[in-house]
């Protein structure tokens, strides 16, 4: 699909990933201490808790040890030569070591690893604010790769667990573009579009006064305007198939809908068309009527107000027609851009 281009959504993604550099850089050597401090404080009691408990088995047991000994040195269960089993405890790896190697992947472009790492931190530390900003880099890692379905999920995860995070803007926004960068032609499914738009007016709705509402604002009436597209390919293709009532339900969602975009004046000239090839002279004299009133200098209007005169007809907007009420909200909106 062809988009006017838009910087906005690239500078914010680069600003905040140098924000993020920096916040990692900082401010996680006391995290990195407090953590590595309860790391080994747990460590100890864990050693000790497995010395008592090596010292409570031999005394008890002498001769089931000596059994198991015997067992697993003659069937080398646990190695060769009676060499034992060793438990080994390996510590976590700092948050701060995790969180900058994932940074380091993202500046060479290898984003599968850089999402690999930020996925640790979650699994490493739980319940911690390393967990909310490695699922956060998780998204971005993933939408750069691009992994669009995987960065979404990863998106709609970070908002159900952080909603009011100063970061879920800009999740929201990830996850629209993710959808956005989908989008097909008008001759396909627009299912990403549709999804686009929903997630574009939630940021709006939720978060009015957030950086990226301005970018959002304009890539929904890019999406109103595709979705709009495909409304009117399917009407057309009912209209030449002489499928009349098809054609104007669809023609009826454009202005219902997606009443804004420039598609507007082909359908109410459209529904002229439609209507008067079945007869109903007051609907196809109405969606003329209010063309011209709204659009007076189109050419769709010009053409509408030929094809009724072509039957003798004249545009008039019956009010007690559906499209009167269309014709009100249109004129409102319009007025409001002027």
């Amino acid at each position: 699909m062809r988009r006017p281009p838009s910087g906005q959504g690239k500078g914010v993604q680069q600003r905040h990933l140098a924000l993020l550099s920096l916040e990692g850089a900082g401010t996680a050597r006391a995290s990195r201490s407090a953590a590595m401090g309860q790391h080994m404080s747990v460590f100890d009691r864990s050693i000790k808790v497995l010395a008592l408990a090596s010292a409570l088995s031999i005394g008890a047991a002498p001769a089931r040890a000596d059994l198991m000994d015997s067992i697993t040195s003659g069937f080398g269960l646990f190695g060769s030569g009676g060499t034992k089993y060793q438990t080994e405890v390996t510590p976590d790896i700092p948050a701060e070591d995790l969180y900058n190697a994932g940074l380091a992947r993202l500046k060479a472009k290898d984003y599968e690893g850089a999402a690999k790492k930020f996925g640790e931190l979650e699994k490493q530390y739980p319940s911690s604010d390393w967990s909310r900003k490695g699922l956060l880099m998780t998204t971005f890692a993933q939408y750069e790769h691009p992994k669009y379905d995987d960065a979404v999920q990863s998106a709609m995860r970070y908002i159900g667990l952080y909603p009011n995070s100063a970061d879920t803007p800009y999740v929201y926004y990830l996850a629209g573009m993710s959808f956005y960068n989908q989008v097909p032609d008008v001759m396909r499914d627009q299912q990403s579009a549709e999804k686009a738009l929903e997630v574009f007016t939630q940021l709006v709705q939720k978060f009015p006064k957030s950086e990226y509402v301005n970018d959002a604002k304009y890539k929904m009436q890019v999406t109103r305007d595709q979705l709009a597209a495909k409304e009117m390919n399917v009407g057309r293709f009912y209209l030449l198939r002489k499928n009349y009532p098809a054609a104007i339900n669809r023609f009826h969602d454009v202005l219902g809908k997606y009443q804004m975009t420039r598609h507007t004046e082909e359908a109410l000239y459209r529904l002229t068309e439609a209507y008067l090839a079945m007869g109903v002279t007051n609907e196809a004299q109405t969606a003329a009527a209010i063309l011209g009133h709204n659009y007076p200098d189109s050419q769709w209007y010009k053409d509408a107000h030929a094809l009724l005169q072509s039957d003798g007809l004249e545009p008039h907007e019956y009010t007690d027609s559906w499209l009167s009420k269309i014709g009100k909200s249109l004129h409102a909106n319009l007025a409001v851009l002027q």
